[in-house]
């Protein structure tokens, strides 16, 4: 049964909840996107991004160790949809470098999407006096835009530029 949110604290655990199961659900999602992924630094990107993603869930644990709710018991259906379209790109027939810059595209829209996330959750953590939890979920938001930062500028220095190539080539464009 979802929990009643009738106070600024229990919307804030609500949000974490939220983020806890964003987080599990990616843990599942980066191993097939890094094995999808033809670019050897984006394969490693992903690989870093699930080690980084694993110590971002438990910075959540302990938010929630200080709380008197569970990190369990809520879906992120935001996170499922942008799952499911990274799914939906490494099933579609294309070429390396296009999948490679579509899954840009994807991991992009994840990374966003938690930092919209954490960085409401630290603002209300600073609302209402979460000290702990204000430096461990800036912790996490710096990482994520860390992440975002890696991505953009690996599709500028070349796999943007490779997909771009194709184009170049592809003389059946309608």
């Amino acid at each position: 049964m979802p929990m009643q949110i009738d106070s600024m604290h229990k919307l804030y655990v609500d949000l974490l909840k939220d983020l806890y199961n964003a987080e599990t659900q990616l843990l599942e999602a980066l191993p097939k996107m890094a094995k999808g992924a033809h670019s050897a630094e984006l394969r490693q990107g992903f690989e870093a991004h699930l080690s980084q993603t694993r110590g971002q869930a438990k910075r959540l644990e302990q938010i929630f160790s200080g709380l008197e709710f569970s990190p369990n018991g809520k879906k992120c259906v935001g996170m499922e949809g942008l799952i499911k379209e990274g799914e939906e790109i490494l099933q579609e027939d294309m070429q390396p470098s296009l999948k490679d810059a579509a899954l840009i595209v994807a991991a992009q829209k994840v990374e966003h999407y938690e930092m919209a996330g954490y960085g409401t959750a630290r603002t209300f953590a600073e609302i209402l006096g979460e000290t702990d939890a204000i430096r461990l979920l800036q912790e996490t938001l710096d990482e994520e835009k860390q992440t975002d930062d890696k991505l953009t500028q690996l599709a500028q220095s070349h796999i943007n530029r490779q997909a771009i190539g194709l184009d170049r080539h592809d003389s059946g464009r309608s």
